[in-house]
């Protein structure tokens, strides 16, 4: 079997790759394009799935009236019409829907609709239609089982299970709001995602019950109403009650429900939960609060009992599983664990006993997601950085020898999806110069079998910026820190240009990569359009770089990764063309928490600076987050006081916009508002802006409000 051998790539250099230059194009991006014209994305295929059992495609067609199916020798044609979907669901007694976007494939011939708590179940062959689950109109976090014959759902606090012919069954009985069943637990962590979890056969459900009687309430006001209404929420701060969360295991046949003996202490992180093919054991890692040790436990699904400890991992700093255990189609006493324990995401292949078999995947490059295996499991597929961190690339191991080879071609951004066969995976691409191709290619030898789109560029005759991706060097003269710069169309090295430094910086993300635009957004190319340069850069901290490099923050958030950005800061005052007294930096979130640290750490180098969502002091922050980067405030009290913006109010002396929304349920307004009155407390003047209603992330249309805020403070006091 031929594969393409790695290529090792030490430096990677993408400013020809990733240019964009402004010749005769001339239209110019207003805020409504940059954030809600969908003509100026690359062109995509909606909802493109795998049909179950099967190696046909299909997705939705653009105008959302139709659902199209093809296989890897047919191209896709219309199998189901907006208007036949409607007849069925006005039979069957169910409001009409708008389009066919939410359909889901329940098998090779068959496709569901949830609406308004109906759950139709209809077949585009003969167009028949019918109700398959009646849910309570208020349900959230539909989860089906693998074979769709059963149905789990949250209302308030509470779980329960949907099944044809029968009444909804009530699984949990809590009258205690504060104690949470069914949904994700430790605050989305770890890779949680949902809080319930099928067994292979859908014949029991796992579940998380989170106690959070024990963590204070966190007052969240809507002035919606009048009066403005009060809303308690559960949020628990660093260093302060976390809270308790156990695991329960349903019996659909028995009706009965047994809780895993996790045992104390009861502040622990219960993660990765994983059925065992014969469904006879759940598998937890477990996490310590401290977050620096792992115990990858096996328990008896039918009493809950303790089985096992399959392995320990430990690290001084922190241990993050977040990834399930990968069983090996054919043989279910082996599995594929994703572990950091090497200093990189790698693959490894056990035994159920514990015993480690081999390290599949080695190199200091990251594994970032174990995509599945072949039908007979000889072979394990996954994507992974071995190219280089700004990419994205597929590959198979054979889990015999470790043996590895590369499935794409084309540097640049690989998003896959697995067939049902394993045989095909669909390949969805792009580069700086490529908006978009998706493919279909064989798994044996990376082989294109078809191209379903090859995306036209949605901005041409567009005046664009140029951008350019390349590294430059850390403190200690050989960590690369990967930067994007996009400068203004017809741009002249002779004059200067003011810069917007936007900025993110913390963990789980990456801002520059080789997809398209080199992963910036159309603000950014519209700031270019004004006559700013846009520079990015991802410093330590932050994501798909290995544990050393994500690890330097750890007790002091905001050191390292503010040197970082003064290394970029260096960079761009070494170019002729830039105006050093005419720098801006902008980021959100934590973003917004860097924004602020580089105005008061580096006082006199940014003119101006917006902060949108800004964690201001790290005590006021969630447990499961802050303690694994920081500790608690209790152990490490000089870091948090170092982190701690508001020690630093003082030393602004450039012009600083400050962004919140009201009900921010993630980065707390507190935050901000301690910054605003300590500002007055120290006469300091700053700028202030609030949403209304709005939490983390302000979205919908007054996003283009939001960015004509951010890019109006730019015009005023940077130009």
């Amino acid at each position: 079997m031929y594969r393409q051998p790695l290529a090792w790539i030490a430096f990677l250099w993408l400013s020809l790759l990733g240019s964009f230059t402004a010749t005769a194009q001339q239209k110019l991006l207003t805020m409504e394009d940059a954030f809600l014209n969908p003509s100026l994305t690359p062109a995509n295929l909606r909802r493109l799935t795998w049909v179950p059992g099967t190696n046909d495609y299909s997705y939705v067609s653009d105008k959302m009236d139709q659902l199209l199916r093809g296989s890897v020798r047919e191209n896709a044609r219309p199998v189901l019409s907006l208007q036949d979907l409607n007849v069925a669901l006005e039979k069957a007694g169910v409001a009409k829907v708008s389009n066919v976007n939410g359909l889901e494939w329940l098998n090779a011939n068959e496709v569901v609709l949830k609406q308004n708590g109906t759950v139709l179940r209809y077949n585009p062959q003969t167009k028949a239609g019918q109700v398959f689950y009646k849910l309570d109109a208020t349900a959230e976090n539909a989860d089906f089982a693998p074979n769709h014959q059963r149905v789990a759902y949250t209302k308030a606090q509470n779980l329960f299970i949907s099944q044809p012919g029968a009444e909804n069954k009530q699984i949990t009985q809590e009258t205690n709001p504060a104690i949470v069943n069914g949904q994700a637990a430790h605050r989305s962590e770890f890779g949680i995602t949902k809080g319930t979890f099928w067994s292979p056969s859908g014949n029991s459900l796992a579940f998380y019950r989170m106690d959070q009687t024990m963590v204070t309430d966190y007052p969240l006001v809507d002035v919606s109403e009048v009066p403005a209404k009060l809303n308690n929420i559960k949020y628990p701060m660093a260093g302060g009650k976390s809270h308790h969360v156990t695991v329960g295991v349903y019996n659909v046949a028995s009706g009965k429900t047994v809780f895993l003996k996790t045992g104390e202490p009861a502040e622990q992180y219960l993660t990765n939960l994983t059925w065992s093919p014969d469904e006879k054991s759940i598998y937890l890692a477990v996490v310590n609060r401290a977050q620096n040790q792992m115990w990858l436990n096996q328990y008896d699904a039918a009493t809950g009992a303790f089985v096992k400890t399959l392995f320990e991992e430990k690290n001084d700093k922190w241990v993050e599983p977040e990834h399930p255990l990968y069983f090996v189609p054919g043989k279910p006493d082996q599995f594929v664990w994703i572990s950091e324990r090497d200093g990189f995401d790698h693959l490894y292949l056990y035994s159920t006993n514990g015993q480690l078999i081999r390290q599949l995947t080695k190199g200091e490059w990251v594994v970032t997601d174990l995509v599945g295996f072949d039908k007979n499991g000889r072979e394990a597929y996954y994507t992974s950085t071995a190219e280089s961190p700004l990419e994205r690339h597929f590959y198979a191991a054979e889990l015999s020898t470790g043996r590895t080879g590369r499935l794409t071609q084309g540097s640049g951004v690989h998003n896959i999806s697995f067939s049902p066969t394993g045989q095909f995976f669909i390949d969805n691409y792009s580069s700086p110069a490529t908006p978009r191709t998706i493919r279909i290619l064989d798994t044996d030898a990376g082989k294109i079998t078809k191209t379903l789109l090859v995306a036209p560029n949605p901005l041409e005759g567009y005046a664009l910026g140029e951008t350019t991706l390349f590294p430059i060097k850390a403190e200690d003269g050989t960590t690369d820190l990967f930067c994007r710069m996009i400068t203004p169309p017809n741009f002249d090295e002779k004059k200067k240009y003011p810069v917007v430094v936007y900025v993110y910086g913390g963990p789980h993300a990456q801002m520059v990569n080789s997809s398209w635009l080199g992963g910036a957004n159309l603000w950014m190319q519209l700031m270019a359009q004004k006559g700013y340069i846009v520079f990015t850069l991802d410093n330590r901290g932050s994501a798909d770089r290995g544990r050393a490099f994500e690890q330097a923050i750890f007790r002091q958030v905001g050191v390292p990764e503010v040197s970082d950005q003064m290394k970029g800061v260096a960079y761009l005052k070494s170019l002729p063309y830039v105006d050093a007294n005419r720098l801006g930096v902008h980021g959100w979130s934590y973003g917004g928490f860097m924004t602020t640290s580089l105005l008061l750490k580096q006082p006199g180098v940014f003119k101006v600076g917006v902060a949108g969502g800004p964690v201001i002091d790290w005590r006021l922050y969630e447990v499961m987050y802050t303690e694994r980067y920081m500790d608690t405030p209790q152990e490490n009290p000089q870091g948090f006081e170092q982190a701690n913006l508001l020690n630093q109010v003082k030393n602004l002396k450039g012009k600083l916009l400050m962004i919140h929304g009201t009900i921010d349920d993630v980065v707390v307004w507190q935050h901000s508002q301690s910054f605003l009155k300590k500002a007055v407390d120290e006469g300091v003047l700053l700028d202030y802006f609030v949403y209304p209603g709005h939490p983390h992330n302000v979205g919908g249309k007054d996003r283009v409000h939001l960015y004509k805020k951010v890019t109006e403070y730019f015009d005023e006091h940077l130009k």
